[in-house]
Formats: C-alpha cells, structure tokens, sequence
C-alpha cells in the first residue's frame, strides 16, 4: 500500500520535470525561477527519494534510469530549438541523485537499526 502511495507522487513528479524541462522557458511558473543547478539537484533528489520508495527493491535500476532520464531531457532540451542541453546540468541531475541516494540509504540505515 505505501509503495502504491509513493509511485502515485513519483510517477506526476517524473512527468512534471519532464514538462518543465522541455516547455519554453517562458511558460515556466515563477516560483520555479532560481538558479538553474539546483532546480535540477533538488528535482532529481525528490526523483530519487521518492522513486527508492516506489521501487525499494530495484535500487540500481531506478538510479541508472534517473541518470538516463537526465541525459534524455538534455538531450530533448537541445533537438527542440527552443532549450539548449547543457552538460552541467546533467551532471546537477547526477548529484541529485546520488544525495536522494544517500539519504535513503542513511535512512534505511536508520530505521533498521532502530528496529534491531
């Protein structure tokens, strides 16, 4: 039931960042107007957070797809002709990753010791 829970927010959170990775920049909301790098670290961080609580099991599958999900929005971002990819972005997504990671982890950690 919590996996269900967790994959009904990961699921709208992976396809809101694609949407505001791929629409022109000037229809994106205001509040979403900070700097670029950690737009995409704190994006990627929820990704992965809330992607390791959908799929608990498959922990290098939903990391490797992450990683593939940022080079594939750069990627869309430079053949759209109204983004430009940008390498450093991905590698923002990279780092959000592997803190959402950590953190899991450290949590998972946690939790099982308390529970020990």
């Amino acid at each position: 039931m919590a996996n269900s829970l967790w994959k009904f927010i990961f699921w709208p959170l992976a396809l809101a960042t694609l949407w505001l990775s791929l629409v022109p920049v000037e229809h994106i909301p205001t509040p979403f107007n900070f700097w670029d790098k950690a737009q995409h670290a704190l994006g990627f961080t929820a990704l992965a957070l809330t992607g390791l609580a959908s799929y608990p099991g498959q922990r290098t599958r939903l990391l490797l797809g992450l990683v593939l999900f940022g080079v594939g929005t750069e990627y869309s971002q430079h053949l759209s002709g109204w983004r430009q990819g940008d390498w450093a972005d991905w590698v923002a997504d990279c780092v959000g990753i592997a803190v959402g990671a950590m953190v899991w982890r450290a949590f998972q950690h946690k939790t099982k010791a308390k529970f020990d």
